[in-house]
């Protein structure tokens, strides 16, 4: 399984937000770039990163340093927040993002994800569905948690049949930063139900226990943030705990 420590910017440092809001933000780090230059030295194949700013404007806002800072550091990036058309996932890959993160257009426009994913490859797009829980049902949020689909997340997903997409990220908006574990029920019927897509868990990892439990749920991924943060493990840590 492979660790994904997370890089949220906004305003152009790091930040971690608590389920989502905007106006719950804790601010961690004034230099992304040693951040991430950490991450490699530690042994992170990959990192997330996330504009903020882009998500909550509904447009690129920090595309620009997300490219200098893949440009700068020997680590995978996967990246997102305002990636709204094909020219902007085109420039982050053009910047040297190796996988770019869709995250309410897979839900509220999957024609042209659609379209993009068979312009770019799979490979080369993740799709990221953020969920709440409605009873025994799981609604996308969109545009920044603010709406809710008039759809369930299995109908989101089957918009995208075996072999269209490859990559799924699913954040379980409740425990988002909020360092509860994540959803290990969620992560196992999801992989149930597609075990075509590697599927990236997000959303609550606080101990190396909820690193092995999604592995042992089908994850093939898993976003780690604020538990890295706060010290509650190191990322060599987190990284013995993913391997099988």
């Amino acid at each position: 399984m492979i660790v994904y420590p997370a890089i949220d910017l906004r305003g152009g440092v790091c930040v971690r937000l608590m389920h989502g809001r905007f106006d719950a933000v804790t601010r961690y780090d004034d230099d992304p770039a040693a951040r991430l230059a950490a991450f490699a030295a530690a042994g992170a194949a990959w990192a997330h990163i996330v504009d903020l700013d882009g998500a909550e404007a509904g447009r690129a806002v920090q595309h620009d340093l997300i490219g200098r800072l893949a440009a700068a550091v020997d680590i995978r990036i996967q990246s997102g927040g305002g990636v709204r058309s094909a020219d902007d996932v085109r420039r982050l890959l053009e910047a040297g993002v190796s996988r770019v993160v869709v995250g309410s257009l897979a839900v509220s426009d999957p024609a042209s994800v659609s379209g993009w994913l068979e312009t770019f490859g799979p490979e080369r797009i993740t799709l990221a569905i953020d969920v709440k829980a409605d009873g025994d049902r799981y609604i996308p949020a969109l545009k920044g948690w603010t709406e809710a689909a008039t759809i369930d997340l299995w109908a989101a997903l089957d918009r995208y049949p075996p072999g269209s997409a490859r990559h799924l990220l699913v954040t379980d908006v409740g425990r988002d930063g909020a360092l509860t574990g994540p959803n290990l029920d969620l992560l196992a019927e999801i992989h149930q139900r597609r075990p075509d897509l590697w599927l990236q868990a997000s959303g609550g990892v606080a101990d190396l226990s909820d690193l092995t439990g999604a592995r042992a749920a089908g994850a093939s991924g898993a976003i780690v943030g604020r538990a890295l943060y706060e010290g509650r493990f190191t990322l060599e840590q987190a990284l013995e705990a993913a391997r099988p």
